[in-house]
């Protein structure tokens, strides 16, 4: 193996050693299945979706817990309906010993649902604090969103940095997934030069049915035109298929330089496949492992 080749191992090799995982409030029994493929202490996120109450996020948040990891609870700002209520979600993470990490993002809502029109509006409020919170995550977008301009968006995640160096808070960003890695390098460094230097996880997609990721792709406004389909290893032509982020991960292992690009891990999005994913990373680190050592 070159050098160029092995310096890509040892790259995916560091990408991997802290990875992060998503689940929803309906995935527990999944995350029973899945307890034993994955690291213990590895940050799983539990997502806050419209269709689950308060008592389902909670359980999940328990679960991840009990079952040592770390849960990471999201907070949805604008399917907050009131103040009380993000105090009522706080105070029984806070009771439960879930609430130390929590990643707050905006939410799908075109219109707020109570007093909180953004992520931003959620931590200047000072609730987080107020309820034992050590560590908040964000969200990044490297294609862009479907209703924000990328001014807005940029605007956004100063302003999050910002508050987060004024409350002393630490915070990291998690990206949207997608399937190119230039746009995801070149959306980091641009966050660096801004000087904003905290820790990002870029978004991937687990290994999932061709059609579910394009589901989900066009969901979320991810780009996978017919090149950017190949360059990452399925056909959009055939949506049968499987795919996993093997090429993507060389590709982003190949380019990454911490000098321009600061701290990166992985954040893999599991589409409800937490064995899977799991299993997959375990199956690619070791033969990437193999390969270093042929």
């Amino acid at each position: 193996m070159d050098s160029v080749s092995t310096a890509s191992v040892s790259a995916v090799a560091s990408l991997l050693e802290d990875f992060s995982l998503e689940m929803t409030g309906k995935d527990i029994a999944k995350l029973e299945e899945a307890r034993d493929t994955i690291p213990p202490g590895t940050r799983i996120n539990v997502t806050f979706l419209g269709n689950e109450d308060l008592g389902m996020r909670l359980d999940a948040a328990r679960a991840v817990k009990r079952l040592g990891f770390v849960p990471v609870p999201h907070i949805s700002a604008r399917r907050l309906p009131s103040e009380t209520a993000l105090e009522e979600f706080l105070a029984a993470l806070q009771a439960d010993g879930t609430a130390d990490n929590v990643f707050v993002v905006g939410g799908d809502p075109a219109k707020p649902q109570g007093p909180y029109d953004d992520s931003l509006a959620v931590i200047r409020g000072g609730l987080l604090q107020k309820y034992g919170v050590q560590h908040v995550g964000v969200s990044g977008y490297p294609e862009g969103h479907p209703a924000i301009t990328d001014p807005a968006l940029w605007s956004a995640i100063e302003g999050k940095a910002a508050a987060f160096r004024e409350q002393r808070l630490p915070g990291n960003v998690i990206t949207q997934f997608g399937f190119d890695v230039d746009p995801v390098l070149t959306w980091v460094e641009s966050l660096r030069t801004r000087g904003i230097d905290l820790p990002v996880r870029i978004g991937v997609p687990g290994p999932a049915g061709v059609r579910r990721l394009m589901t989900y792709a066009a969901r979320f406004g991810v780009g996978a035109s017919a090149g950017i389909a190949k360059k990452y290893g399925f056909s959009i032509t055939n949506l049968m298929g499987t795919a996993g982020p093997d090429r993507f991960l060389r590709a982003l292992a190949e380019d990454y330089d911490t000098r321009r690009h600061g701290e990166l891990k992985l954040h893999f999005y599991t589409f409800g496949g937490l064995k899977t994913t799991s299993e997959w990373v375990a199956d690619f680190r070791n033969a990437d492992f193999r390969n270093k050592e042929n």
